[in-house]
């Protein structure tokens, strides 16, 4: 499962980490960043739920690599 977040578009809300908290986390300036193997341990769902509870949908789910 490939997941991207849109580091341009993300605010920082934490509705990613709340969501899925083994998959998401924030970084020092409080923006969304992948927890290390992190996908492997949830299920889709989660992620898909999380990435669905981003108010500005900074965050992509697939199977293929994002459009650079």
């Amino acid at each position: 499962m490939d997941i991207h977040i849109d580091h341009r578009t993300c605010i920082g809300s934490g509705q990613c980490t709340l969501t899925a908290p083994t998959v998401f986390t924030q970084d020092d300036d409080g923006y969304a960043a992948l927890v290390p193997d992190g996908a492997q341990t949830a299920t889709p769902r989660q992620v898909t739920q999380a990435a669905l509870s981003c108010p500005v949908q900074a965050i992509a789910v697939g199977n293929d690599p994002p459009d650079a």
